[in-house]
């Protein structure tokens, strides 16, 4: 039996969770969050805790077990807690800001990248260069912050572009100077 999928889900304080056959709803202070379960696992509610439990032993069943468990255990967090995600900019020039529902950055380009903020997730920009993104569901604020990341990933030589608050960019030396001009 899978080691995280027979792990029940503890239902936080403030939260409400709805299992409708194979759709899982959970609501709680940081947002609603809706998931399709697929059939070849059964989710029930029992005691504020949520058991998932898979129908057969074929290996797509052992994978979907542990899979929808950890799914579901993520909404429950999201939907109490919330997920950030912390991104710094990185170069002379390069800074952010957000209009309405755009993040316009400047990173060195001929135009402006202006990026289309999803609903459900917050964007928080400080002193220009270090960015905040923030929501209940952990794939969309995941994904998010990837593809903003994505427009300018740091360089190995000068370090410039845009990294996660956590990321380590390994330095390269470049080209070594050149001593003497000799024939």
């Amino acid at each position: 039996m899978s080691r995280i999928g027979r792990m029940p889900v503890v239902i936080p304080a403030g939260v409400k969770v709805k299992v409708n056959g194979s759709e899982v709803a959970v609501e709680g202070p940081k947002g609603k969050l809706n998931r399709q379960i697929h059939p070849k696992v059964n989710v029930e509610l029992k005691d504020n805790q949520l058991l998932i439990t898979r129908q057969d032993e074929t290996k797509q069943s052992k994978a979907l077990h542990g899979l929808t468990r950890a799914l579901l255990a993520n909404m429950v967090a999201g939907a109490s807690q919330g997920y950030t995600r912390k991104l710094e900019i990185e170069g002379v020039g390069f800074r952010a800001a957000v209009e309405g529902k755009k993040l316009v950055m400047t990173l060195g380009f001929s135009h402006p990248v202006e990026m289309e903020i999803p609903a459900g997730v917050q964007v928080a920009v400080e002193k220009q260069v270090s960015l905040q993104i923030s929501g209940a569901d952990k794939e969309t604020v995941g994904q998010f912050a990837a593809n903003v990341r994505f427009k300018k990933p740091p360089e190995p030589y000068r370090g410039k572009g845009i990294r996660y608050s956590d990321e380590v960019v390994r330095r390269k030396a470049g080209k070594a100077a050149a001593t003497g001009g000799g024939k």
